[in-house]
């Protein structure tokens, strides 16, 4: 089975993050959530705290099939956090997937993966995007998977699991969830 890798920053946007999760593991793909703090609790945007399966500390030096980044205003922490643009290149020079929703999209861009490549992202961010494709839901390029934002994350983690298991499966769930 896939293995994925959701990394949560304080403030993360949790529909961007739970909805992908919930779909993916639904498909029983194996999600580790990892705290990119050093505690588990971790408070999104709202003020939703969940616990997070581990710390990015405790996974590091393991791989995996696809690296998740949600959107939120703690994208921030994300883009100054230096093991964040460790992980982005070495997934992407193994040929591995990627996946940034939102605001995340910028992380891959600092990291040098969206020049020449389609990519959406939240309009929050256009002025560093401006090649993003504004009215796409979802952009799939390469092993490079981008959404808009909170209300794209259903058709986000549907493609997720339609990349990462198979169109049906992504079907199936999509009518099991009545979507």
């Amino acid at each position: 089975m896939p293995t994925v890798l959701a990394i949560l920053p304080e403030g993360f946007e949790e529909i961007e993050a739970v909805t992908p999760i919930d779909l993916l593991r639904r498909a029983g793909v194996e999600v580790t959530t990892a705290a990119l703090a050093d505690d588990t609790p971790v408070t999104g945007r709202t003020g939703i705290t969940v616990r997070a399966d581990t710390t990015l500390a405790r996974v590091a030096g393991n791989t995996y099939d696809l690296l998740f980044l949600p959107g939120g205003p703690g994208v921030k922490h994300l883009r100054a956090d230096p093991r964040v643009a460790a992980l982005v290149k070495a997934q992407a020079a193994a040929g591995r997937w990627l996946a940034a929703i939102c605001a995340a999209p910028t992380v891959l861009n600092d990291a040098g993966l969206l020049a020449g490549r389609r990519h959406t992202a939240h309009f929050s961010v256009a002025a560093e995007l401006p090649a993003r494709l504004a009215d796409e839901r979802v952009v799939i390029d390469g092993k490079i998977i981008t959404s808009r934002g909170a209300g794209t994350a259903l058709d986000f983690g549907l493609a997720l699991v339609g990349q990462l298991i198979s169109p049906e499966k992504s079907r199936e769930i999509h009518a099991s969830i009545c979507a």
